[in-house]
């Protein structure tokens, strides 16, 4: 294993445990979230996930080898419902799963931090450099989501849901380790010819996973606000 692998993989565990240590995640694991909470957040994750598909499109376009983005159409086509194992759209899952919580997607209620999550993400994908989309992507976004979902799970179990109305969590938990895979692979070929490029994924790894951290304090904040409102 190459000097640029083991410290990838430790720049993503570092920033997985640092976005784990934030109360949202840590009352899902323990059981003291409440379904309020968690509906908030559906909607703002839901808001930032809608883009998906684009911040993967912006990152493609700009990757130095046709190679890599075939590599990496496989998980469009999965993302689109179209691989034969995944006939279903994302984003149709993510909205039925919203429809059981009789939720609605409303853009005019994006919390600021949840803005700057997307701008963030885009920002990195958008960069002609193609290392800041790939740690963006990778580190900051499918490398730590079966940990991130995992979380996530927790918390609506305790609240007594089924599985059956969180599949879309469930699937990414399942799905997200081989998307990351993949950019892992294409993200080692990169920095093995070019090592400075490893420092700029890092860099936008942790730019996402700050703005994620403050994603989660403004969904906490607004749950304390309509407690006091009530």
């Amino acid at each position: 294993m190459t000097s640029n692998i083991l410290r990838l993989e430790s720049k993503i565990k570092e920033l997985s445990d640092k976005l784990n240590t934030h109360s949202f995640l840590e009352r899902c694991r323990a059981g003291t979230i409440t379904l309020n909470e968690l509906k908030h957040f559906l909607l703002q994750h839901g808001l930032y996930s809608t883009y998906f598909t684009r911040y993967l499109c912006a990152m493609m376009s700009s990757l130095p080898k046709n190679e890599y983005v075939m590599e990496l159409s496989e998980n469009l086509f999965e993302e689109l419902g179209l691989e034969p194992n995944s006939p279903k759209p994302h984003h149709i899952i993510y909205r039925e799963m919203l429809d059981s919580f009789s939720l609605q997607l409303n853009p005019q209620n994006i919390n600021i931090e949840t803005q700057i999550l997307i701008d963030t993400m885009f920002n990195h994908c958008r960069n002609t450099n193609p290392a800041f989309g790939l740690g963006a992507l990778c580190i900051g976004a499918e490398a730590i989501v079966p940990t991130l979902y995992s979380s996530i799970i927790e918390g609506f179990r305790h609240n007594g849901v089924n599985d059956e109305e969180i599949e879309f969590f469930l699937l990414h938990v399942e799905c997200d380790d081989g998307h990351a895979e993949t950019l892992n692979n294409i993200m080692h070929e990169i920095a093995d010819n070019n090592e400075e490029q490893l420092t700029n994924m890092f860099k936008a790894g942790e730019a996402l996973i700050d703005a994620r951290l403050e994603f989660f304090s403004a969904i906490e904040k607004q749950a304390i606000a309509d407690q006091n409102a009530a």
